[in-house]
């Protein structure tokens, strides 16, 4: 049984570390039941947590350097180079940085690039990890994928009467199409199909915290998205979470067919 609607994808982007810059993809290649490709693979621990890179957990984002405590951190621009390893950081003032994150000296001179520019919002020294190929530093331990609808923010940035740039919602797919907040009443296990044959599912709503409150081209904390969403609505949601079904290859520009779930695996 169908729900209403298709939706056409604007935008794809990838986090490879925890709470810094986005990076836009064209197009992205899923696989069932995995990761967005290139998310949230590193994270810096914000002073000593206990964290076993050799036997990884899910843990709290205030353990790590992130947006709702360090706004700090938008007004870097960073860039994670799959071919060659390396993180490049620039930006706020600071003598650029190119460091190879997989050797032992490349992460030495990330983690003394944060010492220095996180300064006393430190907790003790910090310390850059890396995920392992069955984990990431997601906050959901079940939804991998995020997906934006563009009309929902457009609804909240007229109801606040000020311009809400959507990646402050920091997702994987942006969707335009759609009447605002119509993500919101897809039920658990609503389907999205893309024309690669790529499936997607509806695991839950995205509740947003105060890093949506930074504007991530000039790092101010400048608006209170999750206060006006609910004094608007009456709940602080914004976006839904999606796992993966079916892999294959997803782009901007693709349409996506929006349908129930259903119980029997050949529905």
């Amino acid at each position: 049984m169908k729900v209403p609607g298709s939706a056409r994808i604007t935008a794809l982007y990838r986090y490879p570390v925890k709470g810094l810059s986005p990076e836009k993809m064209e197009s992205a290649d899923v696989s069932a039941g995995d990761y967005w490709p290139g998310d949230r693979l590193f994270a810096i621990e914000n002073g000593p947590t206990g964290f076993d890179p050799a036997r990884p957990d899910q843990r709290p984002k205030t353990w790590f350097l992130m947006l709702m405590r360090h706004e700090a951190l938008a007004r870097l621009k960073t860039r994670f180079d799959d071919g060659n390893g390396t993180l490049s950081i620039e930006g706020d003032g600071v003598e650029p940085l190119c460091s190879e994150i997989g050797s032992e000296s490349g992460r030495a001179e990330i983690e003394a690039f944060f010492k220095h520019y996180m300064g006393e919002a430190l907790r003790g020294a910090p310390r850059l990890l890396s995920a392992s190929d069955r984990f990431r530093f997601t906050d959901s331990r079940s939804g991998f994928v995020s997906l934006i609808n563009r009309a929902s923010v457009d609804a909240l940035a007229a109801l606040i009467n000020a311009p809400v740039d959507p990646l402050r919602f920091r997702g994987n797919i942006y969707v335009e199409g759609l009447p605002p907040h119509t993500e919101l009443d897809w039920p658990a296990g609503t389907r999205l199909v893309a024309p690669g044959g790529v499936v997607f599912e509806v695991v839950k709503r995205i509740g947003r915290c105060a890093a949506t409150n930074v504007d991530p081209a000039t790092g101010q904390r400048d608006l209170e998205i999750p206060r006006a969403l609910m004094e608007a609505y009456g709940h602080m949601d914004c976006g839904v979470y999606l796992r993966i079904l079916e892999g294959g290859r997803v782009a901007a520009r693709d349409d996506l067919e929006i349908a129930r779930g259903s119980a029997n695996p050949c529905g």
